[in-house]
């Protein structure tokens, strides 16, 4: 659980925790690349303070489409490394939240809920816990099929 912890904390630091050096700083290396390259932490502080327009318009969404997979596939790495894969498909919830929160920040700029733009990073947010449980349904359904 503490290497996943830290993988949430940045992508990278889970795989050093488990050893796996080069991996964790190709990690970081990329995460780095994909934040200076999508104006990623000057989005964060806009959305923070309010200023979601300007954080859409600042955000480089061609960028900033890697960012799920590639935070949802590190902390999958570092959870399977610490050996956390011991149950059948315990990748499909970090799967379909990497899946889900890519369709959020997709619509990022235009949707709006009860009329408020919520942007690339609080839309993309609300999409975490709906594509941890389509993947935690989806393994319980797939686990339940295989066992008929």
């Amino acid at each position: 659980m503490e290497k996943l912890l830290w993988s949430i904390a940045l992508p990278g630091f889970g795989q050093i925790l488990n050893g796996k050096y080069f991996k964790g700083i190709l990690f970081i290396a990329v995460e780095l690349l994909i934040n200076v390259q999508s104006n990623f932490n000057q989005v964060i502080l806009l959305s923070f303070n309010g200023d979601i327009q300007t954080a859409v318009h600042r955000a480089n969404y061609q960028w900033l489409m890697f960012y799920p997979c590639l935070y949802f596939f590190a902390m999958w790495d570092a959870y399977k490394d610490a050996g956390g894969e011991k149950s059948p498909y315990s990748f499909l919830p970090f799967v379909c939240t990497a899946y889900f929160v890519t369709v959020g920040l997709i619509y990022s700029s235009s949707f709006k809920l009860y009329g408020i733009l919520l942007g690339p990073i609080w839309l993309p947010i609300l999409f975490v816990p709906i594509g941890i449980g389509v993947g935690l349904l989806t393994k319980y359904v797939v686990l339940k099929l295989k066992s008929c």
